[in-house]
């Protein structure tokens, strides 16, 4: 695949993803498109956010999920970037990040 084609799939994607509202639909989309493996890929990535975002230290994160560092790493990086739309989801799901 080219590399516009690949844009364009992924662009496609995404419109479908911001397209679907519904959670029942979108749980489903998920599950048909993702293997059980990718899709607790992802919750372990949002977990692992999550628990970032209220502070809990890397080398703890890295022991109770049994991942390496550098996982950790990239969404620590990612939630100190000024304009990470990420932290900003988590800010608004989760107004006192304590409560999370």
């Amino acid at each position: 695949m080219k590399h516009d084609e690949s844009e364009r799939a992924i662009d496609d994607l995404i419109k479908i993803f911001a397209q679907t509202t519904d959670v029942d639909k979108m749980a489903k989309l998920l599950e048909e498109m993702l293997t059980p493996k990718e899709l607790k890929d992802l919750h372990l990535r949002w977990n692992l956010m999550k628990d970032l975002y209220r502070g809990k230290p890397q080398r703890e994160i890295a022991a109770d999920y049994g991942i390496s560092l550098c996982k950790i790493t990239r969404g620590s990086k990612i939630l100190k970037q000024p304009d990470s739309y990420t932290k900003r989801l988590l800010s608004d799901r989760y107004d006192d990040h304590l409560k999370i």
